[in-house]
C-alpha cells in the first residue's frame, strides 16, 4: 500500500490568521512531480475554493491525524520557480522582518506570473426553454443574459445585473441542473508569441514557383521574391514589405509553399543600439582593490568587502572586472543599483561589456518585459543581472557575487511589506550560496562603515579619481550675509556669475534642490492659514506647470484658491522654492541657454529619464536641474560647474540620519562636476555654512565626519550602537487610534518586563504622534523600541505574538499595525 507523503504549502491568502504553512497530502499520481519550489493549485477553506499554493517542504509523517487533510488538486509548474536556496532566504526574511508568509514569497517570486482561480458561470447542456415558465423574474433575468454571453464570470453578473440576494437565485438554479459553477485558471502573464512566416520551398526553385502562379498573382509573386532570401520572417514585417493582406499569406499556406508559426519571442527592454564599453587598464588603486577581492575570495576564504572610493575613482570598472573574473568562473553575478541610478548610462557600460549576457530588472520595465528577463535569467540565457533592489532575488543556480554600488542610497530598503534590506538580504543570500558580497559607495552609510571598522567587512580605499582629475573645489556661501546685502534671490551673486561663465565658456551645469514643484507651501500672509492637504498633516506644494496644489505623500490634487479660506484676504502668496521655481528663474535670467529639468514629475512617461539624459551627453542641454535623481550614476565630461541650491534642506528634517543624508548628497551631487579635463567647481548655498555635515563635504572629507557623527549616535544610543524597532499605529478614528496605542504600549512593557532583565528607561518611546500625524485620512502614533543585538530577538518574538494577539482584539478592529525593524527614516 502507498505511504502518504505530505507538503507544507503557503497558501496565497493574505489574512493574519492564515499565516501559516498549511499541511496537504500529495496524491499518488503526481508525487513523481511535485517538488520543493514548485506552485500548486489547493482546495482552501469551508467553500474548497481552488487557491495557488507554493510547496515550502515535502515531509514523509506529520505528527498529527490526516483524516481531515485535503489533497493537492494540480502541479502548475513544470520546474520549481523558486530554488531551495531562495525558499530558506524566504524562511530567513519572515523571521528577520516580522513580515507574513504570503508577502515574502510573492516578492521573491517574479511579478505577473501568479495564477489565479476566477469562478465563472454558464448554462448546462441539458438547458431546455421550457424551463423557463417554472422560474422567477430574477432567475429569467440570469438565464437571458447568460444565453446572450454562454459563459462569463461570476462576479461580473452579479456587477452587471445588480440582483437581490442574487447567490439564493444562482443556488436554486443550480439545484435545478441549468447552470452550472466551475473554474477557470487566470495565468497572469505569460510567454509572448508572434506570427512567423517560414519558406518551404528551396530559395533555388523560386524562379520555377513564380511560373507556376497565376500572371495576375502579383502579391503572391512579391512574397516569393521576399521569401527566397529569407527562411523566417516576421508575418507583419513580410505584409509590410510586399504591401499585401493576410489572405495573400494564407493563399501561399494553402498550396504548401509556406508555414505559419507561432513562436516566442523576447520582449526587450533595450531597444537601441549599444556599443561596446571597452576594458581600460586599472590605476595602481582599482588594480590592489581587485586584487585583494580576487585573492581574499579564492586563497583566504573571505566573501564580504567595502570599496569606499571618492566619486570617480572607477568603482565601476573594478565591479565589470571582477564580473569577468566570475564568468571565466562559470559564476552568476547581481549587480545592484539605486533606482534612481539605473540610467542608460549605467546599463551601457554592462551591456556594452557583456552584450547579451546581462539581464535588466526594474520597475521601469512592463510587467511583461521583466517576465521575459527573469526567464532569461531562470532558463541559464544570461549569468549577469543589473536591475535595482528586487534583483537581489534573481532565480540563479550558481551565484558567485552580488555588487550593490551607492550602498548608502536608502532605494535599497522596502517601504512596503516586507520590510526588508536588500543589503542584509544580499549578505544573507552570499552565506546560504557561498558567494562573495561587495559594496561601494563614497559616502558609505554609518552602519556599514562601522561594521567594516569592525572586522565584518574588509574596508578598501579608492582615494583618488581614475582620470587623477582633482575633486571639484566647493565654495560654501552663507545665504544670510547675501539677504543683508540686499540680494532676495534664490541664487547668491557667486553662483550667478559661475552659471553665466559656464554658459559663456560652453560648458554645462548641473543645479540641484532636493525638493520638486514650484511653491513648497501656499499662505495667507494677513492671517498665517497654510493650505494642507485634507487627508494628510501636510502642507501642499504648487506644481505651476499644471496649476494644481499636491499632496506629494496621498497625490491628491486641488486648484490654488485665490482667496484665505480661512480669513476670505486676497493676501495668498506662494512661499518657498522648488525644481519648477529653479527652472523658471534660470530661462528669465539666461533666456538663450538650453534648460532641462529632472525630477518625479517630468520623468513619469517610459523613457522621458533616457531621453534626458541622451540630450545632457549630446551638449543639447545647457542646464540641468534636478533632485536626487540627478545626484548620482551620471558622468557627463562636459560638466564643471554644480550648484546647490539649498545645502541644509535635509538638515533640519526631525530624524537622526538628517547630517549623514545631508553630507552624501552634497559628496554625490558635488561629484558630478570636473570629471573631464577641466577642474569642477561647486557652488553651495546654506544658511548654516558652519555645520560639520557641511564643512567636511567642503573638504571632501568623509573620515572626518564619520568621526563626528559616530560620537553623536554612541551619544544618544542611535545606530549602529542599538537597533531600532518602529511600531506605526494608524486608524481613521482618532480617539480609538489614541486609546489603542495606549493599551498596545502597557501591554508591550508588560511583556518586555517578564522576558527581559533589565528595562532601561530609553527602551521605549512613546507613544507619541508621528512626525508626519496624518495620512491618507489616516492618524498615524508611534512607538520606538532601542534594543542592543542579543535582545532583538526576543523583542521580535513578543511582538509577533502581540501583534497576533492585538488583531483579535475588538479594540484593535480597524487598526493598522505596521512594524519596520532599523527603518531608513523614521518621519
Amino acid at each position: 500500500m502507498h505511504k502518504n507523503k505530505y507538503a507544507l504549502i503557503v497558501v496565497d491568502n493574505a489574512s493574519t490568521n492564515t499565516d501559516k504553512l498549511f499541511t496537504y497530502i500529495i496524491p499518488e499520481e503526481i508525487i513523481n512531480y511535485i517538488e520543493v519550489g514548485k506552485r500548486v493549485l489547493v482546495p482552501f477553506g469551508k467553500s474548497n475554493r481552488l487557491l495557488e499554493g507554493l510547496v515550502i517542504e515535502i515531509v514523509d509523517d506529520i505528527n498529527f491525524s490526516s483524516n481531515k487533510l485535503k489533497p493537492i488538486k494540480k502541479v502548475i509548474d513544470d520546474t520549481p520557480i523558486l530554488s531551495k536556496k531562495l525558499i530558506e532566504l524566504g524562511l530567513w526574511m519572515k523571521d528577520k522582518y516580522l513580515a507574513q508568509y504570503i508577502e515574502v514569497f510573492k516578492t521573491i517570486m517574479p511579478t505577473g506570473i501568479s495564477n489565479k482561480v476566477i469562478k465563472y458561470i454558464r448554462i448546462t447542456e441539458g438547458y431546455n426553454r421550457a424551463y423557463e415558465d417554472r422560474l422567477d423574474e430574477k432567475q429569467k433575468k440570469i438565464i437571458e443574459y447568460l444565453l446572450e454571453l454562454k459563459e462569463c464570470e461570476l462576479n461580473r453578473l452579479k456587477t452587471d445585473l445588480c440582483i437581490k440576494n442574487i447567490n439564493l437565485h444562482i443556488k436554486d438554479l443550480e439545484d435545478r441542473g441549468l447552470v452550472e459553477l466551475f473554474d477557470k485558471i487566470d495565468t497572469g502573464i505569460g510567454k509572448k508569441y508572434e506570427k512567423f512566416v517560414k519558406r518551404l520551398f528551396d530559395k533555388d526553385k523560386t524562379t520555377e514557383i513564380i511560373d507556376s502562379l497565376k500572371k495576375n498573382a502579383n502579391k503572391q509573386i512579391e512574397v516569393i521574391r521576399t521569401l527566397s532570401d529569407v527562411e523566417y520572417i516576421k508575418l507583419k514585417e513580410l505584409m509590410m514589405k510586399t504591401d499585401c493582406g493576410y489572405s495573400t499569406v494564407k493563399s501561399l499556406h494553402s498550396k504548401g509553399l509556406i508555414e505559419i508559426l507561432d513562436i516566442n519571442v523576447n520582449r526587450n527592454p533595450i531597444k537601441r543600439y549599444i556599443p561596446p564599453y571597452k576594458r581600460v587598464s586599472l590605476t595602481e588603486h582599482q588594480k590592489l582593490c581587485l586584487d585583494t577581492i580576487i585573492n581574499d575570495i579564492y586563497k583566504n576564504n573571505k566573501n564580504k568587502f567595502l570599496i569606499h572610493g571618492v566619486t570617480g575613482s572607477g568603482k565601476t570598472e573594478v565591479y565589470l572586472q571582477l564580473i569577468d573574473k566570475m564568468l571565466k568562473q562559470n559564476k552568476d553575478s547581481i549587480v545592484l543599483v539605486p533606482e534612481i541610478s539605473l540610467t542608460p548610462q549605467t546599463v551601457e557600460r554592462f551591456m556594452g561589456r557583456f552584450g547579451d549576457n546581462v539581464a535588466i530588472l526594474h520597475s521601469r520595465l512592463s510587467i511583461g518585459e521583466r517576465y521575459d528577463e527573469w526567464r532569461k535569467i531562470k532558463e541559464g540565457k544570461v549569468k549577469i543581472v543589473v536591475g535595482a533592489r528586487s534583483a537581489v532575488f534573481a532565480p540563479f543556480n550558481n551565484l558567485g557575487l552580488i555588487i550593490i554600488d551607492e550602498e548608502h542610497e536608502n532605494s535599497y530598503k522596502s517601504s512596503m511589506n516586507p520590510k526588508y534590506n536588500a543589503i542584509e538580504v544580499a549578505e544573507k543570500r552570499c552565506d546560504l550560496e557561498n558567494a562573495a558580497l561587495v559594496l561601494g559607495s563614497a559616502t558609505p552609510s554609518i552602519e556599514t562603515y562601522y561594521r567594516a571598522k569592525n572586522g565584518d567587512f574588509k574596508l578598501l580605499e579608492m582615494p583618488i579619481r581614475a582620470n587623477k582629475a582633482k575633486m571639484p573645489s566647493i565654495e560654501i556661501v552663507d545665504m544670510k550675509e547675501e539677504l543683508e546685502k540686499g540680494n532676495k534671490s534664490i541664487f547668491s551673486e557667486s553662483l550667478f556669475k559661475a552659471i553665466k561663465d559656464n554658459l559663456h565658456n560652453k560648458k554645462q551645469t548641473i543645479l540641484f534642490l532636493n525638493r520638486r514643484g514650484f511653491s513648497t507651501f501656499i499662505s495667507c500672509r494677513k492671517c498665517g492659514y497654510v493650505v494642507k492637504c485634507s487627508e494628510c498633516d501636510i502642507s501642499m506644494t504648487y506644481h505651476l506647470d499644471s496649476n494644481i496644489l499636491k499632496c506629494h505623500y496621498c497625490g491628491l490634487s486641488v486648484k490654488p484658491p485665490t482667496t484665505c479660506p480661512e480669513c476670505g484676504s486676497r493676501y495668498i502668496k506662494y512661499f518657498g522654492i522648488g525644481t519648477q521655481k529653479v527652472e523658471e528663474y534660470i530661462k528669465k535670467l539666461f533666456p538663450s541657454a538650453k534648460v532641462a529639468r529632472m525630477d518625479v514629475d517630468n520623468t513619469t512617461k517610459k523613457g522621458s529619464h533616457e531621453r534626458i539624459l541622451s540630450d545632457m551627453k549630446n551638449g543639447k542641454i545647457d542646464i540641468l536641474i534636478g533632485t536626487q535623481m540627478i545626484s548620482k550614476g551620471l558622468d557627463f565630461p562636459n560638466v564643471t560647474l554644480v550648484g546647490i541650491i539649498a545645502a541644509d534642506m535635509s538638515l533640519n528634517l526631525p530624524d537622526f540620519r538628517a547630517s549623514e543624508r545631508t553630507f552624501q548628497l552634497i559628496t554625490q551631487v558635488s561629484g558630478r562636476a570636473g570629471r573631464g579635463d577641466v577642474e569642477g567647481r561647486v557652488i553651495l548655498q546654506t544658511y548654516e555654512p558652519e555645520h560639520y555635515s557641511i564643512l567636511t563635504s567642503k573638504e571632501h572629507d568623509y573620515k572626518k565626519f564619520y568621526d563626528m557623527e559616530i560620537k553623536i549616535r554612541k551619544e544618544f544610543n542611535y545606530p549602529p550602537y542599538t537597533n531600532i524597532i518602529n511600531i506605526v499605529l494608524g486608524s481613521k478614528d482618532e480617539i480609538k487610534l489614541n486609546e489603542a496605542s495606549k493599551e498596545f504600549y502597557f501591554c508591550l512593557v508588560n511583556r518586555l518586563e517578564k522576558n527581559l532583565n533589565v528595562i532601561r528607561n530609553d527602551l521605549i518611546l512613546g507613544p507619541n504622534p508621528a512626525p508626519i500625524y496624518k495620512i491618507r485620512n489616516s492618524y498615524r502614533q508611534q512607538i520606538m523600541i532601542k534594543c542592543i543585538e542579543k535582545e532583538v530577538e526576543i523583542v521580535k518574538k513578543i511582538l509577533g505574538d502581540l501583534v497576533i494577539d492585538k488583531k483579535n482584539d475588538k479594540m484593535f478592529k480597524d487598526i493598522k499595525i505596521s512594524i519596520d525593524i532599523n527603518p531608513i527614516s523614521i518621519i
